[in-house]
């Protein structure tokens, strides 16, 4: 039988504010507080609780034979928990139906795995206990920022005790329909790594309200007929949660798509499993290595959406750069600051990628273009350091 894995990613950033020269040593208020209560509101109210309201209902309607996954940054519920706790207590109520696992991933949705161990493992250990605390699940699959992932990244997910990763199903990886299978890393003992169907999912996650889309208006029994087609055991949809009401409005009919689908899937012969169901379920047939380091993001699939200009890679070297002296200061603040900061939205921004790509970018981006999203973060960096040296 043919199988569908929903995995949705949960993420919203503490966007930083207009940081000025002149108060480098004087203010150590980073962020916008104002714009990032406004957005995390707007998105529980757009996308979060209908979302989640209409997901609980399916779950409960099939028995728990239509299920999901999710991947809640730590800073993510932290805004939820201040200024949106009625989306914590949706979640603990998905929670509650049985039909969900929750995944681990870094606290602050930063990329601690390419550039500091250390930093990676408390991160992910932080938000596993979160994940505990909130919702009474220890999670057993990885989720790295992104699905980021090399060799590197199993070896960590599988030293810290995770049995299961997921990633993106690249072609030059795994060839057109690869993604269709599970497999194992191959230099663990036995992670398994999940690949996300780019194609499938990005049918629901981007195209669904293209108008100029040939296959445009997308229904769920269509939808279905393409995942009960395509080759192989096994098709992982992982998209973001704002899809639902957010990229695609209420208006365009995505919550209608939402309600059919289960029934879609099970007229079309497909069960539905989450991540570590499948793992148990359907054993891989081959193993997957790649020393390169791969992702969701944009059309190339790497670190370029973060790391691809000297911009970024400056930003990014300086502030890891710091990971030693801030730590060293023994300030809770300071290394709170420091944490916030390494989220990978803020070298997101600074992206001067063009065409599709570049819309994407420019999504939640509170800057007014990559230059000043740079010149914020070296400016904020200058008076972390100033500060760090001060203890």
């Amino acid at each position: 039988m043919k199988t569908a894995c929903f995995y949705f990613q949960v993420h919203q950033p503490y966007r930083m504010r207009n940081y000025h020269i002149l108060e480098i040593g004087k203010n150590h208020n980073y962020f916008d507080d104002v714009q990032n209560t406004a957005i995390i509101r707007k998105v529980a109210d757009k996308c979060y609780l209908p979302a989640n309201r209409t997901i609980a209902e399916l779950i409960r309607q099939t028995g728990a034979h239509f299920r999901v996954a999710y991947s809640i940054s730590g800073v993510a519920l932290e805004q939820m928990q201040r200024h949106a706790p009625q989306v914590i207590d949706s979640f603990q109520d998905l929670a509650r139906t049985g039909g969900v696992e929750f995944l681990s991933e870094t606290y602050y949705h930063s990329l601690a795995a390419v550039y500091s161990e250390a930093e990676f493992e408390d991160q992910v250990w932080r938000q596993f206990d979160t994940v505990k605390r909130l919702f009474g699940y220890t999670p057993t699959t990885f989720r790295n920022t992104e699905l980021i992932f090399s060799d590197h990244l199993a070896y960590l997910a599988e030293k810290l005790g995770f049995k299961a990763v997921l990633t993106e199903g690249t072609d030059w990886l795994v060839g057109r329909d690869g993604a269709n299978w599970p497999y194992k890393a191959k230099y663990t003992k036995n992670l398994k790594v999940l690949l996300r169907n780019y194609r499938l999912s990005d049918d629901i996650a981007f195209r669904f309200s293209a108008h100029n889309w040939s296959e445009y208006p997308l229904f769920a029994d269509k939808w279905a007929s393409w995942v009960a087609s395509t080759p192989g055991p096994l098709a992982n949809i992982f998209i973001d949660y704002e899809t639902f009401g957010e990229h695609h409005w209420e208006s365009s009919g995505i919550f209608d798509f939402l309600r059919y689908l289960p029934q879609a899937l099970f007229n079309a012969g497909v069960q539905v499993l989450t991540p570590c169901q499948v793992v148990e379920q359907i054993q891989p047939q081959a193993e997957i290595a790649t020393s390169n380091w791969i992702s969701w993001a944009d059309v190339e699939r790497d670190l370029s959406a973060w790391l691809g200009n000297e911009m970024q890679r400056n930003a990014m070297d300086r502030l890891f750069q710091l990971e030693s002296a801030v730590k060293a200061s023994r300030d809770p603040g300071l290394l709170e600051d420091w944490r916030r900061l390494s989220t990978s939205d803020h070298f997101y921004y600074m992206s001067t990628k063009f065409a599709g790509d570049a819309e994407v970018h420019n999504y939640f981006n509170p800057h007014q273009g990559p230059h000043y999203a740079f010149i914020t973060m070296m400016r904020i960096l200058n008076d972390v350091e100033e500060r760090a040296n001060q203890t």
